[in-house]
């Protein structure tokens, strides 16, 4: 299987409570690392700069095994950054500096039409409403042309809701972009908190119900701590009660557990017990996407 996740790489400030470690994350780049992790065929489609940070960012991409063919370079841009800070559960939020981040303008990128154009051929494509919040009318565009290609190849496309109202100049331009993700996409991964932001959903029920009848019919609507809603209306809770050190990325590992089971023949129900797992190893470690242990 060949998976392309496309989005926003950045570099991570995290704080074991003494001092500030550097390392990287991104919503759709911790799928992407987690997926190659298990030894999946997996490429990044984004941008960064030439500068020894971008460079540093691409190294540790490849060494987890992440085929960095698709990162761009944008003459002039540098990659964005952010903060988390945790509460005494473990509750993250989080400080951004991405306004003129490199993928901000992935179309300006020498090699760019190249890079989506490849994109197309993929089993699975992936990307998430972040995703689209950060990119250019134009390249939001582009990419929605390219889910469309990818599906009409026989591939996959994965849509995963994320909601960042700072991200947007308005919540009615974030619902039109989602609603036009969800039209392309055959698996999607909302979480309620998120959706309830967006449009004022109260349960998973008419979340999973708008998902599906915009046509995206594998619809897994995640619960947090809760568990998750499957398309058939049942809900399978995470195999056991956590005390999270740090809930950076829970979701991304939990998309990524349930890719990599479906991309291997599981079920559903299997798929989403395996994203469970692998949010709960996530959630009791520190950082977006933890070191392998």
């Amino acid at each position: 299987m060949k998976v392309v996740l496309v989005g926003e790489g950045m570099l991570e400030l995290s704080s074991d409570g003494a001092s500030w470690h550097l390392g990287h994350g991104g919503d759709t780049l911790n799928i992407a690392i987690h997926l190659a992790r298990t030894g999946m065929a997996t490429s990044f489609l984004s941008a960064l700069g030439s500068d020894p940070f971008s460079q540093k960012l691409r190294s540790d991409w490849a060494l987890e095994g992440v085929d960095t063919s698709l990162i761009l370079t944008h003459p002039s841009r540098a990659p964005g950054m952010y903060a988390i800070t945790t509460d005494p559960r473990g509750e993250r939020s989080f400080t951004y500096w991405r306004n003129d981040s490199a993928v901000r303008d992935m179309l300006g990128c020498p090699g760019a039409e190249s890079a989506f154009t490849v994109a197309e051929s993929a089993d699975l494509l992936g990307f998430s409403l972040i995703t689209l919040a950060v990119l250019s009318s134009a390249a939001r565009e582009r990419l929605l042309h390219a889910a469309t290609q990818v599906r009409r190849h026989g591939g996959r496309v994965m849509f995963d809701g994320n909601y960042r109202p700072r991200l947007w100049s308005s919540v009615a331009e974030a619902q039109r972009m989602r609603d036009a993700a969800i039209a392309c996409a055959d698996i999607g991964l909302p979480t309620l908190d998120d959706e309830a932001l967006l449009s004022g959903a109260t349960d998973a029920e008419s979340v999973a119900h708008h998902w599906m009848e915009l046509g995206c019919r594998e619809t897994v609507v995640k619960l947090g701590a809760h568990g998750c809603r499957l398309p058939d209306g049942t809900t399978i809770a995470p195999p056991k009660v956590l005390e999270p050190v740090d809930t950076s990325g829970a979701g991304d590992a939990f998309d990524a557990g349930y890719l990599n089971a479906r991309l291997r023949g599981s079920s559903i129900a299997e798929a989403a017990m395996a994203g469970h797992r692998l949010a709960g190893w996530c959630v009791m470690r520190r950082g977006a996407i933890p070191a392998r242990d």
